[in-house]
């Protein structure tokens, strides 16, 4: 029970990328990104300065910085900690208590911060749609594209992946701006996610595509 120790691996390249079956491109006038759980509790099995966190970490940050500049709108997911276990349901069942209400448990890294104007949504599930308002602040603002970023691949950012799908939102996966528990998780849940419901792409192709 609980968060495995997560040994050091290395991001999968462009030419690794499985052929999705969507033809969706992203466009900054109906792009959202979303940061996914980028909280200190989530990313304190990993090697702080070794892959796949550090370039992670690194790739999110510049696209948060295109982002921004192109006026996409930014949303983040957050834990609160010391959850009610009537709150936590079935997710205590797995993975424990969680994390507690300290800084070094809740706090996104310092790199990825929130600036004013930008949502951090409560994490209630796998799913960033799940109790929260995230598929209505999209709207609201002419959103029906999804960027998603952050921890785990093959977990949370999956389940929200496939849930904008089912809520006709053209979802995509920055591959190279994810992290999760193995190499092998991270392959998979780009498979998956390619066949099924999205589109795997890097950093430096969205990037591109976002120009």
């Amino acid at each position: 029970m609980g968060l495995p120790v997560i040994p050091p691996y290395a991001l999968p390249t462009q030419a690794e990328l499985p052929t999705p079956r969507a033809p969706w491109r992203p466009q900054a006038g109906r792009l959202a990104l979303l940061v996914h759980d980028m909280q200190r509790y989530f990313l304190r099995p990993y090697t702080a300065d070794a892959a796949p966190l550090a370039p992670a970490i690194a790739n999110i940050a510049r696209l948060l910085e295109h982002c921004r500049a192109l006026e996409v709108p930014v949303f983040y997911t957050a834990q609160h900690g010391n959850q009610d276990r009537r709150d936590r349901g079935l997710q205590a069942d797995l993975w424990g208590p969680g994390m507690s209400a300290l800084p070094e448990h809740e706090a996104i890294v310092a790199e990825l911060a929130p600036r004013a104007g930008e949502h951090v949504l409560v994490k209630h599930r796998y799913s960033a749609f799940q109790r929260s308002n995230l598929e209505t602040l999209m709207r609201v603002r002419g959103r029906d594209q999804l960027l998603v970023t952050g921890v785990y691949a093959h977990i949370g950012c999956t389940a929200t992946v496939a849930e904008a799908f089912q809520r006709d939102i053209e979802p995509f996966i920055a591959a190279d701006a994810v992290a999760d528990f193995s190499r092998e998780d991270h392959q998979g849940a780009l498979r998956w996610i390619a066949r099924t419901c999205g589109m795997p792409m890097t950093t430096d192709a969205l990037l591109e595509a976002l120009q």
